[in-house]
């Protein structure tokens, strides 16, 4: 009897063990455990990801290539360190906006805003926002009923002028957010006001009636035409034919990130963070709609991540920099979704 004693203390020391101790990390908890009731306590999961952070040490082994190993990606910071995607979100998480550029047809890109947002929310809980530029401000009502089940995914598709790419790309980040009730913002201005723009100018703008001002950022659009920058940015589509010179082409691109800022600063509050995303060029250089939320909301303390291809993702390459704070780099083969 005292042996069959000794071996169930034995049994039961080893099983304490192998239990995971309070406070340690959550960033790697399944999809499934995020979507658990257990995980909607946004003060308990917040708690859990800051005690995390805090247990960590600088003894985080580096990623170490392997001879032969294919990689699908590689995160670097601004020096050009390569980091692990852990040290991308502790180093995320002091700002109040988190700007993440996307190549729009990039599968890799697409996964990692989801794993970055759920990350995210992990260590921010119900404080976490997300907004897109995929989505445009005059849909805010049908996005707000879609993500409260009062319409179905069938009618949301339907009228709210999703992108073609969306049910691969944006759907599982919208549908986390949905599970999750993270609000979700659509930051963009409606299209059809950037075409105006694009082919009469920024003055269109002032015919507009009171109603479809509300889904612009206040007007006049803040704008300085720089010819030089902007011949480089928008020549080759007005040589295409794509509509309207540079000036013009420039023009509706600033309607595009003054509306988007204004939505954020809109929805940024005291204690809140903001997750954007949007392609490289809405926020590359700390430019496109970063200048706006700085006039809208002095102070905002800003952080962007830049998505890039290279032929070889072991460094960073030379022509990225200066771009970001951080950077996603995928190889140039990878898949395309369109």
């Amino acid at each position: 009897m005292t042996r069959q004693i000794v071996r169930l203390l034995c049994s039961l020391i080893l099983l304490a063990a192998t239990l995971p101790a309070a406070g340690s990390p959550l960033r790697h908890t399944t999809d499934a455990a995020l979507r658990s009731p257990a995980c909607e306590n946004a003060e308990d999961t917040a708690t859990a990801a800051r005690g995390a952070t805090a247990d960590k040490s600088d003894k985080t082994p580096k990623y170490e290539k392997r001879k032969g190993e294919l990689r699908a990606y590689a995160l670097f910071d601004n020096t050009g360190t390569e980091i692990t995607f852990d040290e991308l979100i502790d180093r995320l998480t002091p700002y109040e906006a988190v700007f993440v550029g996307e190549i729009h047809n990039c599968p890799i890109t697409h996964w990692l805003e989801l794993k970055i947002a759920q990350a995210l929310y992990e260590y921010h809980g119900k404080r976490l926002v997300i907004g897109a530029e995929m989505l445009e401000s005059d849909t805010q009502l049908i996005l707000d009923e879609y993500m409260q089940c009062l319409i179905s995914p069938e009618r949301f598709g339907a009228e709210a002028r999703l992108w073609d790419n969306y049910e691969t790309d944006y759907h599982p980040i919208i549908l986390f957010a949905k599970e999750q009730g993270i609000p979700f913002v659509a930051t963009n201005v409606p299209r059809r006001y950037a075409n105006s723009v694009r082919n009469h100018g920024l003055g269109i703008l002032d015919s507009l009636s009171e109603e479809a001002k509300r889904y612009l950022a206040p007007l006049p659009i803040p704008f300085e035409y720089d010819e030089e920058q902007s011949q480089a940015a928008f020549g080759m589509m007005a040589m295409l034919g794509h509509g309207g010179d540079t000036r013009r082409l420039a023009e509706a691109q600033a309607v595009k990130d003054a509306t988007m800022a204004w939505f954020i600063a809109r929805n940024l509050k005291e204690n809140t963070r903001f997750l954007h995303f949007n392609g490289n060029f809405h926020s590359d250089f700390h430019g496109g709609i970063i200048p706006y939320l700085e006039r809208y909301r002095p102070g905002t303390q800003v952080v962007t991540i830049a998505s890039g291809r290279q032929s070889e993702i072991d460094r960073l390459g030379e022509e990225q920099e200066g771009r970001a704070d951080f950077y996603i780099c995928v190889p140039e083969e990878m898949t395309n979704t369109y």
